[in-house]
């Protein structure tokens, strides 16, 4: 495929109604990468919630585990015909203890990469609208430590291959007294040492955040230390692909960055940016 003519080069996170929490057919998330020259995009909706006990379930938040098969016939089908290269990814929930469990379902399925996302701090889902209110009964700056030191556990895992939206914390504009630079180089290092990819997503400019996943500073930091970057919209309704991506593109080259990480059958290559 020839990458370098792209607009844009790939968008690699997409979710589907599979999640119940997303809009749209897989055929209008296409039709819109189409319509703002994106040429290759990866589906990567939730991961079944692998970490609840028996039983337990979160409406509305991830695909059930026996509609995994049937995510994976359907990106594989709809790949058949896209008018725009199509990847299969998921988006994997990480939950210390559960590893195991974890890494069997990732293997089961032939995924082109595996977005590593911490959503939850100890229970906490910290980026649910419904759940915001627990920010007044928590110490912030221990919420961004804690945050953090789960991203680099995930991400030393092993069991990813892009590491989403780096500073999810942030979604909310509830922000810490603490000086961020120790734990944002921290996390470079432990995302340099796991040899992983960090996703630059474009959904904080939706949210109270207003400014992209991972914001400047982080990014720079990741570009010193040589961390790869790859481009995702976060898309859950098919007008959001490709979304705030001259932004994003802007960003990345700001940060010194030349290249973009694509990825097919979990291995990981570089193409140009476009325009550089």
């Amino acid at each position: 495929m020839n990458y370098e003519a792209a607009v844009i080069p790939v968008d690699y996170h997409l979710h589907t109604r599979l999640c119940g929490h997303a809009s749209g057919e897989i055929s209008e998330y296409l039709e819109q990468a189409v319509r703002v020259g994106i040429q290759e995009v990866g589906f990567s909706d939730h991961l079944p919630l692998y970490f609840l006990p028996p039983g337990r379930t979160i409406p509305g938040y991830a695909m059930d585990e026996k509609d995994l098969p049937l995510y994976v016939e359907m990106i594989k089908n709809c790949a058949e015909a896209s008018p725009v290269s199509v990847r299969l990814g998921i988006e994997a929930d990480f939950v210390p203890g559960h590893e195991k469990k974890l890494a069997s379902l990732l293997c089961s399925c032939p995924f082109d990469y595996v977005i590593g996302s911490v959503h939850f701090i100890d229970g906490w889902s910290f980026d649910n609208p419904g759940e915001v209110d627990e920010y007044s009964r928590r110490e912030i700056n221990q919420v961004y430590e804690r945050y953090f030191s789960l991203l680099q556990q995930a991400a030393l895992s092993g069991l990813f291959d892009i590491m989403g939206h780096p500073d999810l914390i942030k979604k909310f504009n509830i922000l810490p007294s603490l000086d961020l630079n120790p734990l944002y180089e921290q996390t470079a290092m432990a995302f340099q040492r796991a040899g992983v990819c960090a996703e630059v997503n474009t959904a904080g400019l939706r949210y109270p955040a207003e400014e992209i996943y991972p914001g400047p500073l982080l990014l720079n930091i990741f570009h010193r230390h040589g961390i790869p970057v790859t481009l995702g919209s976060d898309a859950h309704q098919p007008e959001q692909v490709g979304e705030g991506f001259k932004n994003a593109l802007k960003l990345i080259r700001d940060a010194g960055y030349r290249e973009i990480a694509v990825f097919g059958e979990r291995r990981r290559e570089f193409i140009k940016l476009p325009n550089c």
